[in-house]
């Protein structure tokens, strides 16, 4: 076989990130910050409309109607119809050489938007799986009125509750004593609502790096960092140990939306069976679809307990699985994070206990559950 004619490589996928933050949060600031990054100059951000960005002090030459190269030499593009289109469009660009290639794209979304349809589209559509990877979800928060932005919107209770990454804008404006109060309890309150996010604020110094690169493999190693991606440290209390981690029952200063949302990891010991675990996520899917904003996790399997299996859920949607090769650290326990909405941990939690061949929750457990006012039929699925 000649040189020319050795099948084509596939190129590995291009990582995606999402950012989102509600509306004034300040997004535009972050891109403008993001945008003067050397290190984004491979990159490509899509936007809404150029006119809602505040970018016209950072354009260098408009390619066409839709594209501009920024200072940096990243790639800034507004969105075609819906997403798949303009992602569709990015690729047949590149492939045909009518645009230079790129190592990232980054997403803004509007402000009111719920970002899981975002993530949907980049988890399941069969296409655009095999060419870009989700590497995590960023959401600004404004730290003067995020707390009245959580109480009034929903959506900005789930923006925060999905991300990865929690940029703190506005702390300039922080001065007074009640200010520094109140910014204390939105800290607590993001801390409770998100615990495994890593918080940065934008009045500090840092670059592209410490916020970018979330996902599943270290991208100075190239190999898998379930650690880092899990921060499930963030949710395990050391004198317990059973993975329940903030539960959101105390403490919630009669929050209007997040109240009803919770963070947990659940920890176990036991390898499941490929088949188990394989019915364990479609029952987890197919009964709670609506109530897990994000599910992450590396799960060890009883067939081949070397190379356990890393699960990447957003609502209904997963990520097909993917098998490691072998276990990135010393820490051979499965380890889920879940993110949840109206769900009790144990709900879960006896559910992977069934499939793994464990004790299932007693009737007490049971009955103090199903008086949960987040769990109106949790005493008949457990009973």
């Amino acid at each position: 076989m000649t040189a020319s004619s050795k099948p084509r490589r596939a190129p590995l996928p291009v990582p995606v990130t999402v950012v989102t933050g509600f509306l004034g949060a300040g997004k535009t600031s972050l891109l403008n910050r993001l945008l003067r990054d050397p290190a984004l100059a491979k990159s490509v951000v899509l936007i809404n409309e150029f006119g809602e960005i505040g970018l016209d002090h950072l354009f260098v030459e408009k390619i066409d109607g839709d594209m501009v190269t920024m200072a940096s030499g990243c790639l800034c593009c507004t969105i075609r119809g819906d997403l798949i289109d303009s992602l569709e469009d990015l690729l047949r660009r590149r492939d045909n050489s009518r645009m230079r290639d790129f190592d990232r794209v980054i997403i803004e979304t509007t402000g009111l938007a719920d970002p899981a349809p975002v993530l949907h589209t980049i988890m399941s559509h069969p296409y655009l799986l095999l060419r870009f990877r989700l590497d995590g979800v960023v959401t600004v928060v404004d730290a003067v009125n995020g707390a009245a932005t959580l109480d009034a919107f929903p959506e900005a209770v789930k923006q925060a509750a999905v991300a990865d990454r929690l940029v703190l804008t506005k702390t300039d404006l922080i001065g007074s004593e009640p200010r520094r109060r109140e910014l204390a309890r939105l800290l607590d309150r993001l801390a409770r609502l998100n615990p495994t996010a890593r918080l940065l604020d934008h009045a500090e110094t840092w670059d592209a790096a410490h916020l970018l690169d979330a996902g599943l493999y270290n991208p100075a190693t190239k190999a898998p960092d379930v650690a880092r991606w899990l921060n499930a440290e963030a949710l395990i209390e050391p004198d317990h140990g059973h993975g329940h981690g903030h539960s959101h029952d105390a403490g919630v200063d009669g929050n209007r939306h997040d109240e009803s949302i919770r963070s947990f990891c659940l920890v176990s010991e036991t390898p499941l069976p490929l088949s188990a675990c394989d019915l364990f996520l479609e029952m987890l899917r197919g009964a709670h679809g609506p109530n897990l904003l994000r599910v992450k996790g590396v799960i060890a399997l009883a067939d081949d307990a070397q190379r356990p299996l890393v699960i990447h859920g957003v609502q209904h949607v997963f990520h097909p699985p993917v098998r490691l090769d072998a276990w990135p650290d010393s820490d051979h326990r499965t380890r889920i994070v879940f993110i949840v909405k109206d769900l009790h941990p144990l709900l879960i939690e006896g559910l992977y206990a069934a499939f793994a061949g464990q004790v299932r929750v007693d009737a007490p457990d049971a009955q103090a559950l199903a008086r949960n006012p987040l769990n109106p039929r949790l005493g008949g699925l457990l009973g």
